[in-house]
C-alpha cells in the first residue's frame, strides 16, 4: 500500500510542479507587450517636402507656409534599398537610410542600429497627408535645426 500511494503522490508532486512552471511561462508571455506599431509608414514619408524649421510655437504658421513655398527645391526622400527611407541626420552631408520605429505611443525616423528613441532619432510629432513635423531627440541638435516642418509638393 505504502508503495502505490507514494508513486500517486510523487506523481501528483510532478503534475502539480508542471502545471505551476507552464503557468509561469503563459504570464511571461502574456506580460510581453506586442511590439509598438508607428503611426506612419515608409510609404508616407516617402516624396517630395518642402522643409522649414522654427523655434518658437509661436512661428509654427509661418514656419508652415515657409515650408510650403520651398517646393521649387524639395527636400527628397526616397525609399532605401532595405525598404527604410532615405534622409539626412543632423549635421550629416549624405543621406542615410533611416527606420521609422515606435515606442511608447511615439514614432521616431532615426538610424535601424539605435533603439527607437535615441540621440540621433528624430519624433514624429504630427503627421497628415499634407504636412508633418519632427523635433530631434537630442536637446543640443534641437536648439540649432528646432522643430522642422515637412510640407508635402504637389505634382506640377
Amino acid at each position: 500500500m505504502k508503495l502505490g500511494f507514494g508513486k500517486a503522490f510523487g506523481g501528483a508532486s510532478v503534475v502539480a510542479g508542471l502545471a505551476a512552471t507552464l503557468a509561469s511561462c503563459s504570464s511571461d508571455f502574456e506580460s510581453t507587450p506586442p511590439p509598438a506599431r508607428p503611426s506612419v509608414t515608409v510609404d508616407m514619408l516617402v516624396g517630395n517636402w518642402g522643409l522649414a524649421s522654427y523655434h518658437k510655437d509661436s512661428d509654427r504658421v509661418r514656419t508652415e507656409a515657409a515650408a510650403r513655398a520651398q517646393c521649387n527645391k524639395p527636400y527628397v526622400i526616397s525609399k532605401g534599398p532595405s525598404g527604410g527611407v532615405m534622409m539626412y541626420l543632423a549635421d550629416e552631408p549624405e543621406a542615410q537610410e533611416l527606420v521609422v520605429k515606435a515606442a511608447d505611443g511615439k514614432t521616431y525616423i532615426g538610424p535601424a542600429s539605435d533603439p527607437p528613441g535615441g540621440q540621433l532619432d528624430r519624433e514624429v510629432v504630427s503627421f497628415d497627408n499634407s504636412e508633418f513635423v519632427t523635433q530631434w531627440v537630442d536637446p543640443e541638435v534641437v536648439s540649432r535645426y528646432g522643430t522642422m516642418v515637412f510640407a508635402r509638393c504637389m505634382p506640377k
